[in-house]
């Protein structure tokens, strides 16, 4: 059986757009709706759908990861292959002032519960990665990184790594939301006295093979826990089959 699902283009912001839009402190990055909300338990995510079970279809190879220069929480400049490569990774951009509970908020339940399950498979703990990584740099930076972060910045024996990137200016940022092809959109919100922009997206995360491939891309209608946990498994019963790998 091969899985296929629509993935619209979308809208790639161009460089001067994107530039202007992530320099300027007096910018609006918000989406509308309730705040998000990094302490406590977030809520599970679950279905209303049966996931295919793992193996019965195949993930083809979208397009390679793209490269570029990001910080990590304790503003090291590393490039983004050292985070997408040797490990199945789930990718997902993210800003930190995004309040769409069908956004960036879900993004976090999601990677949350995803690590839950992760750490209580031990076949798989060694195995996979997380990364949350910011296109609001102007207001991303590593130190804010870190707080949004919370716990889950702290390495936890036996759970999968989960990495709280960003990035060092808009100019680096750019390759990689053009290169991941990471739905954005700048509009004017005039119901204030003084009109200011704001930034919004389509919630993406992105499946990645150790070898450094895009595997599969979710959006919010398909980010589900078990969903993405069958294709992890699925990814690696290919690796454990050459013929399958081959395709």
């Amino acid at each position: 059986m091969i899985r296929t699902r629509a993935v619209p283009a979308g809208r790639i912001l161009r460089a001067g757009v994107l530039f202007l839009a992530m320099s300027c402190p007096a910018l609006a990055f918000a989406h509308k709706g309730e705040a998000h909300d990094t302490v406590g338990t977030p809520a599970a995510v679950v279905p209303d759908f049966t996931p295919p079970a793992v193996g019965s279809y195949v993930l083809h190879r979208i397009m390679p990861a793209p490269e570029g220069k990001v910080l990590d929480t304790d503003g090291k400049g590393r490039p983004l292959s050292a985070f997408t490569r040797d490990r199945i990774t789930l990718l997902g951009f993210i800003y930190t002032t995004c309040t769409d509970p069908e956004g960036c908020p879900l993004a976090y339940r999601v990677f949350s519960d995803l690590r839950e399950a992760v750490t209580a498979t031990p076949a798989l703990r060694d195995k996979v990665r997380m990364v949350s990584l910011s296109f609001d740099p102007a207001r991303d930076s590593p130190s804010v990184m870190r707080q949004y972060a919370g716990s889950y910045a702290q390495e936890k024996p036996g759970a999968p790594p989960w990495y709280f990137l960003t990035t060092g200016s808009a100019r680096e940022l750019l390759p990689l939301v053009e290169g991941f092809g990471q739905d954005v959109r700048i509009t004017w919100d005039r119901t204030g006295r003084k009109p200011k922009r704001e930034l919004s997206h389509v919630l993406k995360v992105f499946l990645i093979d150790p070898a450094g491939d895009i595997r599969e891309i979710y959006t919010s209608t398909f980010l589900y826990p078990q969903l993405v946990l069958n294709d992890i498994e699925t990814l690696l019963r290919e690796q454990a089959t050459p013929e399958a790998a081959a395709h």
